[in-house]
């Protein structure tokens, strides 16, 4: 008898020190949050006491004249922020959306390359630094499909996607990183795409690079951290263009049932998290992250 109460009192001795070790670690928690949220005192850094306003700077929007990248170059111009805006293949339309810029409050100007040509993305980077002298953001937007089933693709399809969607990212990254490391300092956002997480049938070759861009995303984010550059990446799912706009209706339905929250998204709403992601300072310490726009349709 007299070892069961010894043992009983073993026990509730020790539940009492676990539980008030716990709410001394609960208590010390507590302590670091209040710490960590409390107002900046005005010796806090002037990156931390600017949170909630945003910065502008110069911006290089590839793919930027159409589209998704349209709207981040316009959402970007909207902040103040000189923008290069990329085209491959059509000037007037980059020449509008550079005109709009201005029209907002922001500098801009066009410069033609091919991102799966590393010639044409080192003009590119040459031009803006003659221009304004730096880089403090880049958007990676540009990209191709070239789609059709595996067994019927030819080297030549995937050879192009790869180069432009992913090796063009990686080149653009190397020639940004050079100009940014020096300052410590800069923000990258990669446009990758839902179909990089979950792969779809008849895009190999946009999947693979895709999903490559979300790998080279993490690897940035670690190897740049010490420089103060941050890269993440957004990964759209149906977003409105003139591509789901001839969508033949049989389809769309399908479409839009598979997507929790019944419609397309919208080129500015992807711009939105661009302009979180690229320019506000509340973003500083978000790294190596991949943020699908997708209505719910890859929730897990």
């Amino acid at each position: 008898m007299a070892a069961a109460v010894s043992t009983q009192t073993a026990l509730s001795k020790l539940q009492g020190a676990r539980a008030l070790g716990q709410l001394r670690g609960v208590s010390r928690a507590a302590r670091l949050f209040k710490t960590a949220t409390a107002r900046p005192s005005s010796s806090s850094s002037p990156a931390v006491c600017s949170a909630l306003q945003l910065e502008s700077g110069v911006c290089v929007v590839t793919g930027g004249s159409r589209g998704i990248g349209k709207a981040i170059a316009l959402a970007l111009g909207a902040q103040g922020c000189k923008v290069a805006v990329n085209y491959s293949s059509s000037p007037d339309k980059a020449e509008e959306v550079a005109h709009e810029i201005t029209q907002l409050g922001g500098e801009a100007i066009i410069v033609g390359a091919n991102m799966g040509k590393p010639e044409e993305i080192d003009a590119l980077f040459k031009a803006v630094t003659e221009k304004w002298g730096t880089v403090d953001v880049l958007v990676n937007n540009a990209g191709i499909t070239r789609d059709t089933l595996m067994m019927r693709m030819k080297p030549d399809q995937w050879n192009d996607v790869i180069n432009v969607n992913l090796t063009g990212v990686f080149l653009a990254t190397q020639a940004a990183t050079k100009i940014m490391s020096k300052k410590r300092k800069g923000r990258i956002v990669n446009i990758a795409s839902v179909v990089g997480l979950v792969g779809n049938a008849g895009q190999a070759n946009y999947a693979a690079a895709k999903g490559g861009v979300i790998a080279l995303t993490k690897s940035v984010a670690r190897e740049w951290a010490g420089r103060s550059i941050t890269c993440n990446s957004i990964a759209p799912g149906f977003i409105a263009s003139d591509m789901t706009a001839a969508i033949d209706k049989k389809y769309e339905e399908g479409i839009l049932a598979s997507i929790p929250l019944g419609r397309y998204g919208q080129p500015e709403e992807v711009a939105g998290l661009v302009r979180f992601l690229a320019l506000d300072p509340a973003a500083a310490y978000i790294t190596g992250q991949t943020y699908a726009i997708d209505g719910g349709m890859t929730m897990q």
